[in-house]
């Protein structure tokens, strides 16, 4: 993997700068590549001039310049001055400024990207001071690979973009699967959440235009590095601890999600025939983002600690990743999306703890009842079959009925840790969606209870297609008893979360369904410490 950050930390910034070395380390080389002879070898650099500032000041200014193309320099920093304590500062900043403010448009949003406010260089920069240019480089590489993406695809000639995807996307895809970002995390939690969204769907849209060209190959010769497994990891989470909750966050674009199964073999971009192949590249153009956020309590008693927890907040949205712009081809397929069909959540102690002395779920196995409803009708007549006899007649009907919801709602426990299910159910025929295959379903392609399943008002979703469980729903909580002797320390704690994502025709007239499936899980802190301590 590249390493550039240490490449730019190494800069001369004194008067070694060194013009008349005859090979001066000036120039990093991204991407390349040779065809035939060297003269017509091609490449993406970044390269470091020295520059004078105001007050003649001594800076060095980057540029991204493609060699073997007919294209001048596309991009140019703003000057990093050397003289500053933490001198390239300036351009972590304006890379990331630059990516967030290129993110996909998400349409009737109450936060919109012009809105946001300019990234303030406090955190950055305590980013920056606090972890070692080792730690630091794979952040800055997927930075600097993102901002790349929107100046190679959108602002460059089209060999350009095919070349940054083969040569210098393709081979450092590692650095997309962000666990070799632990610095990410730090950056999410210090730039807020409306930040936060920005950057991870342009991660998600690039991403997504990623796996789309190794499933095409189209004009690169299939020369893309294969996936090998990576892209069941191609998404992001983190957990944190704070004022009692426990909350982890996930993202994933859709198409990197794990298939679980599909009413198409192939399941891959394109499907056959005009309208399938653009029903599959709008369900692609989609990112799930999710937020698991449970609260706990702590209490001290004699001779053991009682940690307690709910369900605060679930909450799953399916974000569009795309750009408004009018296409009557596509206008019929925008409101196709995978939605929720079944939410697993744990959390418990780290596996093979022995401090927790019992553990007690909140909520029974559910006991379904049904309503019977019996009628009887008696009728009589005299005289009419002899004349010394009477007749009667009685009739019994009987009629069930059976409430359904939507979700079902389950507790159960795997060694120390709680588990909370939840399982989209059709409240028609009472099957499980997340493992309703194509062959259960009508042949015309009808989804029962799920067409136009964000209207009306017994809808399962929220009108955006998303989904929220509060503890008005489900305020049922678990709880641990610890060793008393724990206390004073602070315990990691599991929590995970996987979710199962499904699409049926919504709006449109289709066969096609699949379930999707991915799974996060993290560390967070349980500190045993008493009040007042």
């Amino acid at each position: 993997m590249m390493d550039i950050w240490s490449w730019i930390c190494e800069l001369p910034n004194n008067d070694d700068w060194g013009e008349s070395d005859p090979n001066p380390p000036l120039a990093f080389t991204m991407a390349s590549s040779e065809e035939g002879d060297s003269s017509s070898t091609r490449s993406i650099q970044l390269k470091a001039e020295r520059t004078m500032g105001s007050d003649s000041e001594v800076c060095i200014t980057f540029t991204i310049s493609f060699q073997g193309f007919q294209s001048s320099p596309l991009w140019v920093s703003d000057p990093c001055p050397l003289s500053s304590e933490q001198p390239f500062l300036p351009l972590v900043l304006q890379l990331l400024q630059e990516t967030i403010s290129r993110s996909p448009a998400m349409p009737n949003t109450i936060c919109p990207r012009s809105q946001l406010q300019k990234l303030k260089p406090e955190p950055i920069s305590w980013i920056i001071e606090s972890h070692s240019p080792e730690s630091f480089s794979s952040f800055f590489n997927l930075v600097l690979l993102t901002r790349l993406f929107w100046l190679c695809s959108w602002d460059a000639p089209s060999e350009i973009g095919s070349f940054y995807f083969q040569y210098l996307l393709g081979p450092n895809i590692e650095a997309l699967t962000f666990k070799q970002v632990p610095v990410l995390r730090t950056f999410l939690v210090s730039i807020g959440v409306d930040t936060e969204l920005c950057f991870m769907r342009t991660l998600g849209y690039m991403l997504t235009k990623w796996i789309i060209l190794s499933e095409l190959s189209v004009g690169l010769k299939a020369l893309i590095t294969p996936l090998k497994g990576q892209q069941q990891h191609l998404g992001f989470s983190y957990a944190t601890e704070a004022h009692g909750f426990w909350t982890l966050k996930g993202y994933a674009p859709v198409n990197a999600m794990k298939l679980l199964h599909s009413s198409d073999q192939k399941s891959q971009f394109p499907a056959t025939g005009a309208k399938g192949s653009l029903l599959r590249y709008a369900l692609a153009h989609q990112q799930l983002e999710a937020v698991i956020q449970l609260e706990y309590t702590i209490g001290f008693h004699d001779g053991y600690i009682q940690v307690n927890a709910r369900v605060d907040n679930l909450r799953f949205h399916v974000a569009r990743l795309g750009f408004s712009k009018k296409n009557d081809d596509m206008d019929d397929f925008l409101n196709e999306k995978h939605f929720p069909s079944r939410i697993r959540v744990w959390v418990g102690p780290e596996v093979g703890s022995t401090y927790v002395s019992g553990l007690t779920l909140g909520r029974s196995t559910n006991n379904g009842e049904n309503e019977v409803e019996t009628q009887r009708i008696l009728k009589g007549s005299f005289g009419k079959y002899s004349k010394d006899s009477s007749h009667v007649k009685a009739r019994a009907r009987v009629s069930m009925k059976n409430k359904m919801k939507n979700w079902r709602w389950d507790q159960d426990a795997e060694g120390n840790a709680a588990v909370f299910d939840a399982v989209l159910c059709d409240n028609v025929t009472g099957h499980e969606i997340a493992t309703w295959k194509s062959s259960d379903r009508n042949s015309n392609g009808s989804s029962h209870g799920f067409q136009h399943r964000y209207y009306g008002a017994n809808r399962p979703f929220t009108k955006a297609g998303g989904l929220v469980f509060a503890g008005d729903d489900y305020g049922e909580g678990v709880g641990w008893r610890l060793n008393s002797d724990m206390e004073g320390s602070v315990l990691k704690w599991r929590i995970g979360g996987e979710v199962w994502l499904s699409y049926w025709p919504n709006n449109v007239r289709s066969s096609y369904v699949e379930t999707r499936c991915v799974e996060w899980c993290d560390e967070v802190d349980l500190p045993l410490i008493p009040p007042g301590k």
